[in-house]
């Protein structure tokens, strides 16, 4: 049983189409009834509660989240479907990294980071997880953020559970091109 092509399945349905498998997410908190998305992806992959839980324990994003009694779940962020999730508000480290393909840099540095069909631009605490971010949609680059100076103008920073950053939107003043 491949468990990475299953774990990229549940992140597709719970982020981007539930509809795959007929099921909903709750509009307020991004969650699927866990029973109904078990018996949605076994239709396509052999899925019980048990391989569940080990995908959500063993994934190395950390993309999904149980609820209290792991009646429901979610992904923790990079969701195109209009949900709602309850992320911490916090003020940022000075330097956040975004991984990208350098085919980017020039809409970048003429527009700045924009979040596409996201709900939020995904920002990196470190280089090595930019690097390979960046390394999923081509040749990779890694853009610094002034993410603490973005914050003190006024824009808002969301921490998601598994430690991925997020803001609305990048203006270019406070993007630079990471040497190398």
């Amino acid at each position: 049983m491949n468990m990475t092509k299953i774990s990229k399945y549940i992140s597709c349905i719970l982020r981007h189409k539930p509809e795959l498998i007929g099921i909903t997410l709750e509009k307020n908190g991004a969650w699927a009834d866990v029973g109904q998305l078990i018996k949605g992806v076994s239709k396509r992959y052999p899925i019980n509660r048990e391989i569940l839980e080990e995908i959500v324990a063993q994934d190395e994003k950390q993309r999904y989240s149980f609820n209290a009694d792991k009646t429901k779940i979610r992904a923790n962020q990079g969701h195109t479907v209009d949900v709602q999730i309850p992320f911490r508000e916090l003020p940022p480290p000075e330097i956040l990294y975004h991984g990208t393909s350098t085919k980017n840099i020039g809409s970048i540095f003429q527009t700045g980071i924009n979040k596409g069909k996201r709900l939020y631009v995904h920002l990196s605490q470190d280089v090595p997880t930019a690097l390979k971010v960046g390394s999923r949609h081509g040749n990779p680059v890694v853009f610094c953020v002034s993410a603490l100076a973005m914050y003190n103008d006024g824009y808002v920073f969301y921490l998601s559970d598994n430690g991925v950053w997020l803001t609305d939107f990048v203006p270019t003043k406070y993007i630079s091109l990471l040497p190398g």
